[in-house]
């Protein structure tokens, strides 16, 4: 397998016209031609300014061309493309910067201030801004060599999202993320005359390993935007889009726009959805209104992310659940604290086998031993496997909640929770107690103008629920706090109510 500028340089020697990437918020659009020419450009100039193969080069933009330029050029220079959230602030992006050793930043202009703010507290040596890029003579094709990269040189270092803390930078190679690729590909059928909506952040590992790079390699086009539902809609409407993947408050959203069902949704081949554990009855709700197919994914950055999918034709009698096998090039396990298979039926620990794991979590040996034994990962998140083979997610392990010795889930009790016609988001978390050890606590938000009180919610979870798992307190927030890919961040609720 070749590395990531392969695609890239195949492409352009495939269908040099065809569109590559659109951008509609700037009336832009790219054949591969000119992005592989841009990229070219790129490289030389970074390569002018110092940078060479195996550094660190951080990029920071939003979902844009630039981002892709960037991704192609490090990839061909043979460097390390190290993706920042826009979103972060200053010391977290200081982190990032620091920890990774990045030793170039390319930035959109509107973050020049934070751009020019980290360079003065990390090893940052070099600064570019997406302005700065230029791309010549777009009319040549000529064939360049594959860059400078071997399959299994490290291509990306991903920070983890921090759902429990500090992020960890997760070390992927060309081969890695290109077999990602190749599986998204593959299990939602993306082909040449496809068209991706990209409008998750591209520096999460789903939207920019499955997504970018599996539309890349099938030689699909790719259409760029930043996320807010009619955002989604419109761009599905005006661009005829094909797939799309998003987190699942993304589709909760989408159908909370009035008449959604008239608009013309008629070219999407793939709703495509993941990052979160999702109840049956949401999606059955999504599958009413939006036409073309669903699936589910499940995986982790440091499986690529790879792991299982959850195709269309198994939704009308496993919604809800993540699959019942491994994806195509992935293997799949439920595990015992000893390591040895549960049983049907039997709480476990998922644990994953692909071809696209990770190297290993930069500078972080011991952590990478505790997650990676034998080939497999594991990958923190508790499941049960159903007499049909489906698994079906109970909670992340760390998310458990004991309470008298014994367990209980936050998932099942956030999905009845989101069944209440007055609220609009929940999160379950354990709050410490002197005699149980935890306390079951939902945190709520409630539709504009709602009330709930604790006796409420009792009352609504009664016959429902065993008592130990019916919330014991209960709090009422504006807004939960979540990353920028839909995940609820927990350990900020703990923090806050502890």
């Amino acid at each position: 397998m070749d590395n990531l500028w392969s695609i890239l340089e195949r492409n352009t020697r495939n269908f040099p016209k065809s569109i590559a990437v659109r951008y509609p918020a700037k009336k832009q659009t790219l054949t591969w031609l000119e992005l592989r020419n841009g990229a070219l450009d790129l490289a030389a100039t970074l390569n002018a300014k110092g940078v060479g193969k195996g550094d660190r080069v951080a990029i920071l933009f939003h979902n844009c061309p630039e981002f892709i330029y960037a991704f192609f050029a490090i990839a061909y220079m043979g460097a390390v493309v190290v993706p920042v959230n826009i979103k972060l602030t200053v010391p977290e992006i200081n982190y990032i910067l620091q920890n990774s050793e990045a030793t170039a930043l390319l930035f959109t202009e509107e973050k020049r201030e934070t751009a020019e703010a980290v360079i003065k507290q990390t090893g940052v040596k070099i600064l570019l801004s997406g302005s700065e890029f230029s791309s010549r003579d777009t009319g040549r094709i000529s064939y360049v060599e594959s860059g400078y990269a071997d399959s299994l040189d490290l291509a990306e270092i991903l920070y983890t999202s921090g759902t429990t803390g500090q992020p960890k930078g997760v070390m992927l190679s060309h081969y890695a993320i290109i077999s990602t690729g190749q599986m998204m590909a593959y299990e939602s059928q993306i082909y040449h005359q496809d068209n991706v909506l990209l409008l998750m952040p591209l520096t999460h590992s789903a939207p920019l390993n499955l997504f970018l790079v599996g539309a890349c390699w099938a030689g699909a086009q790719v259409t760029l935007g930043e996320f807010s539902p009619q955002t989604l809609a419109q761009m599905v409407v005006e661009e005829r889009t094909t797939h799309f993947f998003g987190a699942p408050v993304a589709y909760q959203f989408l159908l909370r726009i009035p008449n959604i069902e008239n608009c013309d949704l008629s070219s999407m081949k793939y709703w495509i959805y993941g990052g979160a554990p999702t109840g049956e009855e949401p999606i059955l709700a999504w599958q009413k209104v939006l036409p073309g197919r669903f699936m589910s994914v499940y995986g982790l950055t440091e499986a690529g992310p790879n792991g299982l999918a959850l195709r269309n034709d198994e939704h009308a009698d496993k919604a809800g659940s993540i699959g019942g096998r491994g994806s195509i090039n992935a293997e799949v396990k439920v595990l015992r604290q000893d390591g040895t298979n549960a049983d049907v039926g039997e709480a476990g620990e998922i644990s994953l086998k692909t071809p696209s794991m990770m190297l290993g979590y930069y500078k972080k040996p011991e952590e990478t031993k505790g997650v990676l034994r034998d080939g497999w990962l594991l990958t923190g998140d508790l499941a049960i496997r159903d007499e049909d083979g489906y698994l079906w997610i109970l909670d992340r392990k760390k998310d458990m909640i004991i309470s008298g010795g014994v367990n209980v889930y936050p998932k099942e009790v956030e999905d009845l929770l989101m069944t209440h016609p007055r609220i609009t988001d929940a999160a379950v978390i354990g709050v410490p107690h002197p005699d149980w050890g935890e306390s079951v606590c939902a945190v709520l938000t409630l539709n504009e103008g709602e009330d709930l009180t604790l006796a409420n919610i009792r009352e609504f979870c009664q016959g429902r629920l065993a008592d130990y798992k019916i919330p014991k307190l209960m709090r009422v927030l504006s807004i939960l706090p979540r990353n920028s890919s839909g995940k609820l961040l927990k350990y900020h609720l703990r923090k806050d109510l502890s």
